[in-house]
């Protein structure tokens, strides 16, 4: 099974990149969270990964940070969760934000992430909170993404936009709620969780 990667970014969307290694190119979904600290495309990166084998396909699903992979496999153990619902959990909630709400029993935090209705979030209240209790985010590893410190000009409200999109929420809600804040000096990750902020008021 293949557990990280380590290779030149040569494509990114919204959910996905492609990573060469060795002139092989592996397609990656991952969340916004890891999506949105991408460096420039021609960067090395490591991402931390869980795979999935089918009979028809051969899934990858990446992470910058080994938490947050930990919390993926959690999140799928949960009946009816999936691994496009996991990811849309975290790119919703950043790990230490979502063992906040899981501990704390926040059931409308989770109802706000798309694909996740009530009796689904009041499942994964009741299946994680005994056995995240013991988790503690300080200690848990925190590789990250290596970005570069040059960034080229990007449109940060249209990447916010397809990611958005990418989600699970229509165009016209991505619209609406990136309409009202202010893009100035916000980069595609501040844009997004500004964005997801408006959609939870």
């Amino acid at each position: 099974m293949i557990g990280r990667l380590q290779g030149v970014l040569v494509e990114k969307q919204p959910s996905w990149v492609i990573l060469d290694i060795q002139g092989v190119g592996y397609e990656v979904e991952l969340p916004l969270s890891a999506f949105a600290n991408l460096p420039v495309t021609g960067e090395q990166i490591i991402l931390w990964i869980h795979q999935v084998i089918r009979e028809d396909a051969n899934l990858l699903y990446g992470f910058a940070r080994l938490e947050d992979r930990q919390l993926f496999r959690e999140l799928i153990k949960v009946s009816g969760i999936g691994p496009k619902v996991a990811l849309a959990i975290l790119s919703s909630l950043e790990s230490r934000q979502l063992l906040n709400v899981i501990q704390n029993g926040d059931l409308q935090a989770l109802t706000r992430v798309p694909g996740i209705g009530k009796k689904t979030a009041e499942r994964l209240l009741v299946d994680l909170k005994d056995r995240l209790k013991s988790w503690q985010p300080q200690q848990m590893a925190k590789l990250e993404l290596p970005v570069d410190a040059q960034q080229p000009t990007t449109d940060h409200r249209a990447e916010a936009e397809a990611a958005l999109i990418s989600l699970g929420y229509k165009p016209t809600e991505a619209s609406r709620a990136l309409s009202g804040i202010e893009t100035e000096g916000r980069d595609t990750q501040a844009l997004i969780k500004a964005a997801l902020q408006s959609v939870s008021r």
